[in-house]
């Protein structure tokens, strides 16, 4: 299993988007929350979209490889969805905050662990705006949240500096086909 993280905004998604059209082995576990869907966005696809009292449920019931707070939402990792994947034979990679990326290197130490940096908090910061899906109020508790994770980052196995997104995705890429070559899932 391959754990990606960084802050919002840092290109996680956009790296590993990049690198799925390469590596028809590995695929994304996709997560749980309970915000709410931004256009375009499919549910079971972007996110399995759940209400607070269901993710609450499902937390009780131990459905969770990890869970979080983020930003005012819940977000997790369904247990189910990982071991779907593993069964097909696939190389999962999880895309998860920092949070979440601790939790899961505690249960399964074997995970290889990659931190996306951005280039800058200024950079973070114009991304953020960019996508024009947040308030003022959730860019700044993102913003926030950024700057314990960019503290944080010493504690990953590798970190993939997004200052081109071209290089970045190929040193991902890289990265995930080491572990995969090494039998990791």
């Amino acid at each position: 299993m391959i754990i990606v993280s960084g802050p919002s905004g840092a290109g996680k998604g956009t790296l590993i988007e990049r690198i799925l059209g390469r590596m028809p082995h590995v695929c994304v576990a996709v997560s749980a929350t309970t915000r709410g869907m931004r256009p375009g966005e499919v549910d079971g696809e972007d996110y399995h979209f759940l209400t607070r009292d269901e993710f609450a449920r499902r937390v009780d019931a131990g459905d969770f490889l990890e869970h979080v707070t983020y930003a005012g939402n819940r977000y997790g990792t369904l247990r189910s969805e990982v071991e779907r994947q593993l069964a097909a034979g696939r190389s999962v990679v999880l895309e998860i905050e920092l949070r979440g990326a601790r939790a899961v290197r505690q249960r399964l130490p074997e995970a290889v662990s990659v931190f996306i940096e951005p280039p800058s908090l200024e950079e973070l910061v114009r991304r953020l705006r960019n996508r024009n899906t947040e308030a003022d109020a959730d860019i700044a508790a993102r913003l926030a949240e950024s700057r314990v994770e960019l503290q944080a980052m010493e504690e990953f196995d590798h970190k993939v500096l997004n200052d081109d997104v071209d290089a970045a995705s190929a040193e991902l890429a890289r990265i995930v086909d080491g572990v995969t070559r090494a039998g990791a899932s």
